[in-house]
């Protein structure tokens, strides 16, 4: 058999023919439509698609493939992390300190240092800020540090066996310290006020419209690739024995699987995934500080991948999406509101469809089949 016909039947494996090309045709709508709706456009036509709304669809970007992270390691592993805004945000400073180090001299006080650590009197730049002035080194290190910090609590939480509500305590006391940490003026990441005024990334102005596409393309295609990559997993072979270890790990580890370590591979990978989104989300907003770190994020994340269908890993970035877009418009409509309807909608969803938005058209068409007949 050809690499290709074995190609060909693997993606037939991974996905149905009618589920590829609603595939494609997302993803044609997002990496081509969106910028040519912007760029190609004229401003002042009634298809042109606004600037500002330009970073707004890269951060719904990002969050999606936080939510696809998460549901790798929860929908498939059974493993609740209420955690992973710190691997987010380990991945957002790593770029931070990047942008931070690319305009050192044009900063407020003229000075080779941040200027929170001016402000703060520091004399010379921290170890582990150097480095950062190259691009690719505050890439590899969005990826490696989330990735290695969720090996260390890995390999010893699961090592210890702890399991199920008490791991996710764990997860979130995690990252409450790191947050608390980072508040720090001393630990040398701009204590509450984070890392902020970027102006160039590669060279090329943040606040130029074409940056920002650029970013924002860079980000559809990150997701799709990561959500390619993560499928890939899940419908092979050891993707199987992850899932028998989410539903029967003492049966797996009676076969002779030695699941921790199928479950560390996948926890540190889904880690790795979110340090990537936090690096694409950081040049984007503009900022990063230890807010992002607090336990409220983390747990909303778990509520985008309960919404839009855990155990799926589209549900998880269709619900990213849902709910961040009604956000976005109920913050600025009802304000007040919005805490409020994001309950309204956890609590319905999990008393009437317990699948989420990727199964509600099956118990839709349950329901109205009964009806009928």
């Amino acid at each position: 058999m050809s690499a290709l016909a074995l190609a060909m039947r693997r993606l037939s494996t991974m996905h149905s023919r009618r589920v590829w090309i609603v595939i494609g045709i997302m993803l044609a709508l997002t990496s081509v439509v969106v910028p040519i709706l912007n760029g190609v456009v004229p401003a002042g036509s009634a298809l042109h698609f606004p600037d500002y709304l330009v970073p707004v669809l890269g951060k719904f970007m990002c969050f999606a493939m936080v939510a696809l992270a998460l549901d790798l390691v929860w929908g498939y592993a059974g493993i609740l992390s209420l955690g992973h805004g710190l691997f987010f945000a380990l991945g957002g400073y790593a770029m931070g300190m990047y942008l931070m180090r690319s305009i050192r001299g044009e900063g407020v006080y003229r000075s080779d240092l941040p200027d929170f650590m001016v402000f703060l009197d520091w004399k010379a730049l921290p170890w582990y800020w150097h480095g950062f002035q190259v691009f690719w080194f505050a890439v590899a290190m969005a990826i490696v540090v989330p990735g290695l910090v969720a090996f260390l609590f890995g390999y010893f939480a699961f090592r210890s066996r702890v399991r199920g509500v008490y791991l996710s305590i764990v997860t979130q006391a995690l990252t409450f310290a790191a947050m608390l940490l980072f508040f720090q003026n001393a630990t040398g990441f701009g204590g509450n006020n984070g890392l902020t005024d970027y102006k160039r990334i590669l060279g090329y102005s943040l606040h130029q419209p074409s940056t920002r596409l650029t970013l924002y393309v860079v980000s559809v295609l990150a997701l799709f690739v990561m959500y390619m990559g993560c499928r890939f997993i899940v419908t092979s072979r050891m993707g199987r024995v992850v899932t028998a270890i989410r539903d029967a790990e003492l049966k797996v580890r009676f076969c002779g699987y030695e699941t921790n370590h199928y479950k560390l591979f996948v926890w540190t990978l889904s880690a790795m995934l979110c340090g990537v989104a936090g690096a694409l989300y950081v040049p984007q907003v503009g900022i990063i500080n230890p807010s992002e770190m607090q336990p409220s994020n983390s747990i909303e994340m778990a509520i985008w991948v309960a919404l839009g269908g855990r155990g799926s890993l589209f549900g998880g970035i269709l619900g990213a999406w849902v709910i961040n877009g009604a956000k976005s418009w109920l913050t600025a409509a009802l304000p007040s509101a919005w805490l409020y309807v994001l309950g309204v909608l956890f609590v319905g969803m999990t008393l009437f469809a317990p699948d989420g938005l990727i199964g509600l058209g099956a118990v839709l068409r349950a329901r109205f089949g009964k009806r009928r007949s």
